[in-house]
C-alpha cells in the first residue's frame, strides 16, 4: 500500500486542533486496512518528519482514525499549515 492510499484525509475537529497545539499530534482518517506501521511510514514519507507513536481507533461512523505523535516539538503546527488545516 503506498503512502497516498494509506492516509485518506486530515481529521479536523475542535479536539484535534487542541491536540496539534498541546501534544504535537496530527489526526488523520486512514484506510481501514492500514496498520500502525504503515501509517507511521506514510507520515514519515509524505511529511519528512519522525513519528514517535501512532494510536488508532474506529469511530462510530466506521472511519479509522489515526492519532500521530511527532518527535520534534511544534512540528505538527507547521505540517497542519502546509496541508491546510489552519
Amino acid at each position: 500500500m503506498d503512502s497516498y492510499s494509506v492516509i485518506v484525509r486530515p481529521h479536523v475537529t475542535e479536539k484535534t486542533m487542541n491536540l496539534i497545539d498541546q501534544n504535537n499530534e496530527l489526526t488523520f482518517v486512514v484506510n481501514q486496512k492500514a496498520t500502525k506501521k504503515s501509517i507511521k511510514n506514510a507520515v514519515e514519507d509524505l511529511f519528512g518528519e519522525k513519528v514517535a507513536k501512532v494510536n488508532t481507533h474506529i469511530s462510530s461512523k466506521g472511519l479509522k482514525i489515526a492519532y500521530v505523535k511527532l518527535v520534534e516539538e511544534n512540528v505538527a503546527e507547521d505540517i497542519a499549515i502546509k496541508i491546510g488545516v489552519f
